[in-house]
């Protein structure tokens, strides 16, 4: 074996044998960034992380309005809770608080795909530009989704935004069916 090939393994190994300090580690001690990770490297992954970061932390805010209405309108689902919050005649349902359930239960349905098809779609390669396109598109559809159902704004307000929303998951979906097919 070359001298070269042997310095070069060499020089590899001792890379790997240093401890690492994570992202977060690194970013809470005030540090830059060593290189991370190939993962956190990938202009689109990162891009569909902070995406993904701001619908999580929507669903949170509605699961959050759906606790709020819920003790306003005293519209318990459990017996216990009603009891806690002033008898069993709580133990009820109510139209707002089947409102925001209904909101959250479709963002459910329509943001869990959506980060799937994001993340294998983040891994094909696809242009950034396009990538954050297809991403921003959903974020704002299902924001404006939710602003439209909850706030009970005017048809076809929810369902446009609900369409357009559908189209960078159905472009992703297409795009990895494609990036795919010869595999199966």
């Amino acid at each position: 074996m070359g001298a070269e090939v042997m310095a070069a393994r060499c020089s590899r190994l001792r890379a790997l044998s240093q401890p690492r300090r994570s992202l977060l580690a690194l970013t809470a001690a005030g540090d830059r960034a060593a290189p991370s990770p190939e993962v956190m490297e990938n202009e689109v992954f990162l891009s569909f992380t902070f995406y993904s970061t701001i619908l999580i932390i929507k669903m949170y805010i509605v699961a959050i309005i759906t606790g709020q209405v819920r003790l306003r309108k005293k519209a318990f689902a459990n017996p216990e809770d009603a009891l806690r919050n002033g008898g069993l005649q709580y133990h009820r349902e109510d139209p707002d608080v089947e409102r925001c359930r209904r909101a959250h239960r479709n963002d459910m349905e329509n943001i869990f795909p959506f980060l799937f098809l994001g993340a294998i779609y983040s891994l094909l390669g696809p242009s950034p530009t396009v990538a954050r396109i297809h991403f921003f598109i959903f974020c704002v559809g299902r924001i404006v989704h939710t602003i439209a159902y909850l706030l009970q704004l005017k048809a076809p307000t929810r369902s446009v935004a609900y369409g357009v929303a559908q189209l960078p998951c159905f472009s992703m979906a297409l795009q990895i069916l494609l990036a795919t097919t010869p595999y199966w």
